[in-house]
């Protein structure tokens, strides 16, 4: 028995031409999906970038450009708003950095903006603007400006050398030779002397034995505060007590005042025998001898007063004027 083969089984020749078709229109479509993708990606990253983005012009001058690198940002309080292109060296040695600044944010850059690159200590350089006034006039396309460098870590030596010079200053001031030392070593003399035996008197005079005579001259004086204390006690008990010259004073005062009323009414009874006198011209003889009773009368009172006072001047030494002034 022959075996024949299945003609079902086996393809026919004509038939594998579609299906390579097939599998060459696929691969096509996915190389163009492939490049349509790659060309919307670079598309997209162009107008990440700004690339489609109406932009104009601002050159930077620079002693250097270290640390700037193209596509650096320029920032306005923080924002970015502008990137650097590229940088050209000038002529004259410096650096040009050319910046694109988008249009949309050229309003906060004015003719008074200050640019400066600023290169810290860590991190990259940075380049920012600084609009005080807002109401300036615009800044113009391709508007050239001097850019104001500080860089810190050109500080560091200086103050690194800063720091050596103070350190220097201040051990020369510590030590035992310089102006701390000597003060600190008078401080401490004088500290000594504070707590000898003259104490800080010692210290003002300039020495114990000065101030052992300032302390003696204090002592005298205070022994003679307090017996001129003593004697003007005993003047005011002498003078103002109860037998001193005051109350003596007062009652011989008194006398005084009592006498001279009646040396005033013997005075009064003078005119009035002189009245008489002038009245009667014929008893001139009893007149005469009432007027000669009547001044011995006033004689008497005149030496009664005489001697008042001079009791008066004995007893009160402070007054001298005599006179007795009568009415």
């Amino acid at each position: 028995m022959s075996e024949t083969p299945d003609k079902h089984l086996a393809p026919a020749p004509g038939e594998t031409a579609p299906l390579n078709e097939h599998l060459e229109f696929k691969a096509v479509l996915l190389l163009i999906f492939m490049v349509a993708l790659i060309a919307c990606s670079a598309l997209y990253v162009m107008y990440a970038r700004g690339v489609f983005e109406s932009t104009q012009r601002l050159v930077l001058i620079s002693e250097d450009s270290e640390g700037v690198v193209a596509g650096m940002n320029l920032t306005f309080s923080g924002f970015p708003i502008g990137r650097v292109r590229n940088i050209e060296l000038a002529e004259d040695g410096k650096a040009r950095i050319n910046i694109d600044v988008a249009t949309k944010d050229a309003h906060w850059l004015r003719k008074s903006s200050v640019f400066t690159m600023v290169r810290g200590l860590v991190g990259g350089t940075n380049i920012r603007a600084y609009t005080g006034l807002l109401t300036d006039a615009p800044l113009e396309d391709g508007a050239v400006r001097t850019v104001l460098q500080g860089d810190a870590a050109a500080e560091v030596p200086k103050l690194i050398a800063s720091a050596k010079d103070l350190i220097e200053s201040v051990s020369t001031l510590v030590s035992s030779d310089g102006s701390l030392g000597a003060s600190l070593a008078n401080l401490q003399v004088l500290t000594t002397r504070l707590n000898g035996t003259g104490g800080a008197m010692s210290v003002l005079l300039g020495g114990e034995a000065e101030a052992k005579k300032l302390q003696a001259t204090l002592d005298r004086s205070n022994a003679l505060l307090t017996k001129l204390d003593t004697l003007a006690a005993k003047t005011d008990v002498q003078v103002f007590g109860d037998k001193g010259v005051m109350p003596e004073t007062r009652a011989t005062v008194a006398q005084l005042n009592a006498l001279l009323g009646e040396a005033r009414t013997s005075l009064k009874k003078v005119d009035a025998v002189l009245v008489d006198a002038q009245a009667v011209t014929s008893n001139a003889r009893e007149a005469t001898n009432d007027l000669g009773s009547l001044r011995g009368e006033v004689e008497a009172s005149l030496r009664k007063v005489d001697g008042l006072i001079n009791e008066i001047n004995r007893k009160w030494p402070f007054k001298r004027d005599t006179e007795v002034k009568l009415p």
